[in-house]
Formats: structure tokens, C-alpha cells, sequence
């Protein structure tokens, strides 16, 4: 089987999806970003073998050529679940033409309209998976809500997950972590770590201030892994120990390894599956229209794996109540779903179940 799968560029963390993959089918990956998005992204892009395909971007539309896409060695085309992608309208609506399964790949909800479409699904969206072969969904949420609309169709949530998760749960544990905390100066008895860029508006930073100025500096301290246009002056506070882009996996190993807590407020993303393979429990906010949160939020079990705020008061008094060992604890219950649930070659595993389904 051949297939042909398009996506705006392909980061760090997707690579190992696409080795996986190849292990089942033979796989092209056209990309239509331009050098310029990525360097203003900030983002770390493959060195997976891509194909650029010529596009034009105008008023949040993208028009893509999809004459590649019309070679005939294509059997599948996994085009993404996405409305402003005006030419899968046309590949969609012309399939008795040119005869390809058409597989579409996303989230399948707005992630800043969450709290509407999940109440009531968007119905572009819809006619989109309607007029597909199959769906891949990032997650298992959005694929239970479709799939209670289309029961025949075939469809499955991959587990969305990062390139580094199998590598991370291997590590081995540091266990002299006085010594290490010592090494970076870092003297406080808890340890909250925070790993992201500071590009997005919807981080919620006011709440991570907040935060680190309500509780004591002599007994939590902060550390900030990321850089951005957002990203708030840190200096004043002593207890917060800033390494801005950290590309030494070295460090970022050890810095991982003496936290406790990883700690988002908001826009938690695939940074959380990391923090998890690190063996760390996830703390955030309720999602909320204050708080918008991104798919992978639903893989935080308040209690369980992290804790899911209400609001400052739930999550100071969460904090303070919460010892070390059950920390500790939720952690390996988060490092445990990563190790069963979200491990590239998994991902690749649930994409080959709906590739099989394509009846060619």
C-alpha cells in the first residue's frame, strides 16, 4: 500500500510516527510550511525525508496543489480534518474521479471552541468525515463523539504522543537527587517544573505567577524550561531558576529527574505525554473559556496522574495538602500510561487498523 499524507511541516516529536508507520505501508509526507513559519514557530522541525508541495495562504485558507496527490501510485491520502483546507473539499467531493481513499487526520474539535463543539459538533466537521473513507483522531474523547455519530465509519483515536516517550521511560532514575538539586543550586523541598514555549497567548501565566507568589519560596521552587514572546520576567523571584531553551538532553534529563510536580496552567498540549514519561504528575486548570486546553488534557486524571484546579484556592490548598510519596505516586501512574498507551509504535499500530479498513 502506498499512501500520501499531508501536514503543515513535520516537528521532532511526530518523526518516529512516520518510522513506525513505514514498517506497514510505503509512506510520503508533504508539507506545505516555509522555512519563515518555522523560525517565527520556534519549532523543532524533522530531518524526516519530506516533500514540499507549493501552496497559497490567504485569509487563514490554505490552497494547496494537489496534483502529487493524483499520482497513481497513491492508493490512501491522509489529508488533515480541517475546514480551511478548501482543495480536501474538492478531493472530497471529486473521490469518484480520481479514486483515492481519503483518510482524514486531526483533532476533530476547536480547541478554542471546545466548551460549544462538544456540546454540539461543528458542522463542517461533520460533512467532512462524512464525505471521508476514515478518520484518525488525536485522541479518544473526540473519537467516542463521532463515532456515536458515524458507527460504520471507520475510525480510531491514535493516542497522540511524542517521538522521545519510549526513549524517556527508559531513563534511568537519578537517585541522588540532593546532589543533583545541590548542582543547580536549588535548595527548596518541592519542586515544580515547567517545560513549554511561551508563544502562545492562552498559557495562562498570570495563574503561574500567581502561583509561585502564594506559595512559600523557601519551600517550592520553579523551574522554567522555554523561551517566547510571552514569556514573563522571572528574575524577581528566587525561588524560580530559569534555563530559558534547554537543547542539552543531559540536563533536561536531570532538570526532569529532581522535580516533582510538572506544572501548566493552561494550553497543555503534547508537553504533558514528556512530563509523563518523565514519571511526573500533571498539574493544570480546569478548561474553562478562561482557560483553554488542548486535546491532550483529557489524558489528566485529577487525582490519579496530576490534579485539574478550580481555581488558585483549589490549588493551593491541593498543594499544600498533598505529601511527596503520593506526588511520587502519581507520577509512576502517569509514566505507567505512557509505557501502555503512548509509545510511537502504538500510534503507528492504531493508524494501520483504519489503513487495512480501506477495502483496495
Amino acid at each position: 500500500m502506498n499512501i500520501a499524507i499531508l501536514q503543515p511541516v513535520v516537528p521532532t516529536y511526530r518523526e518516529d510516527f512516520f518510522r513506525e508507520l513505514q514498517k506497514y505501508c510505503q509512506v510520503d509526507v508533504y508539507v506545505y510550511k516555509n522555512t519563515d513559519w518555522v523560525q517565527k514557530e520556534n519549532t523543532e522541525i524533522s530531518h524526516f525525508n519530506v516533500k514540499k508541495l507549493d501552496n497559497i495562504q490567504k485569509k487563514g485558507f490554505v490552497f494547496y496543489n494537489p496534483c502529487p496527490f493524483l499520482n497513481r501510485k497513491y492508493d490512501v491520502l491522509v489529508l488533515m480534518l480541517a475546514i480551511n483546507h478548501p482543495i480536501t473539499v474538492l478531493l472530497l467531493m471529486t473521490k469518484w474521479l480520481h479514486h483515492k481513499k481519503i483518510i482524514l487526520w486531526g483533532q476533530g474539535i476547536s480547541v478554542k471552541r471546545y466548551l460549544q463543539e462538544e456540546v454540539k459538533p461543528d458542522w463542517k466537521l461533520r460533512w467532512l468525515i462524512k464525505k471521508s473513507d476514515g478518520v484518525w483522531f488525536y485522541m479518544k474523547k473526540e473519537y467516542e463523539q463521532w463515532k456515536a455519530l458515524f458507527e460504520s465509519k471507520p475510525m480510531i483515536a491514535l493516542n497522540n504522543t511524542v517521538s522521545d516517550a519510549n526513549r524517556i521511560v527508559d531513563i534511568d532514575v537519578i537517585t541522588n537527587k540532593k546532589e543533583i538539586r545541590k548542582k543547580y543550586g536549588i535548595k527548596q523541598k518541592v519542586v515544580f517544573i515547567f517545560c513549554a514555549r511561551f508563544e502562545s497567548n492562552y498559557r495562562r501565566t498570570d495563574l503561574l505567577i500567581q502561583t509561585i507568589e502564594q506559595l512559600d519560596s523557601n519551600d517550592y521552587a520553579f523551574i522554567i524550561i522555554g523561551d517566547g514572546r510571552n514569556k514573563p520576567d522571572f528574575s524577581k523571584y528566587n525561588n524560580v531558576y530559569d534555563f530559558g531553551t534547554v537543547y542539552d538532553r543531559e540536563v533536561k534529563n536531570e532538570l526532569f529527574t529532581i522535580a516533582d510536580i510538572y506544572f501548566q496552567p493552561g494550553w497543555v498540549g503534547l508537553s504533558i505525554v514528556e512530563a509523563m514519561a518523565y514519571a511526573k504528575p500533571v498539574c493544570t486548570f480546569v478548561r474553562s473559556r478562561e482557560t483553554l486546553q488542548c486535546v491532550e488534557y483529557s489524558y489528566i486524571k485529577d487525582g490519579e496522574n496530576g490534579f485539574i484546579f478550580t481555581d488558585m484556592d483549589d490549588c493551593l490548598k491541593k498543594i499544600g495538602e498533598t505529601t511527596i510519596e503520593k506526588f511520587r505516586q502519581m507520577g509512576e501512574n502517569a509514566c505507567f500510561l505512557v509505557k501502555n498507551e503512548l509509545i510511537p509504535d502504538k500510534m503507528a499500530t492504531k493508524a494501520w487498523i483504519v489503513l487495512k479498513q480501506m477495502n483496495l
